[in-house]
């Protein structure tokens, strides 16, 4: 996976949730020319609470994201 399909997703991952915006994970081979990224940070709540948040995105080798789901 090349440096321009890594920027392409993280810019798309961080325009949904920007409470990750910064975390660059590194790509795992994921199957049949895919990769996975597994993306963690703490958000802020109203009243001083924090969360976790996941988020696992699939994309192909090009940069074409094929599936994006989060956690808290």
């Amino acid at each position: 996976m090349d440096k321009v399909s890594l920027d392409s997703i993280y810019r798309q991952v961080y325009s949904r949730y920007p409470e990750v915006s910064g975390k660059r994970p590194r790509p795992q081979e994921y199957g049949n020319n895919q990769y996975l990224l597994v993306f963690h940070a703490t958000a802020s709540l109203p009243g001083g609470k924090k969360i976790d948040r996941t988020v696992r995105v699939v994309a192909s080798a090009e940069g074409k994201i094929q599936k994006m789901s989060s956690s808290k």
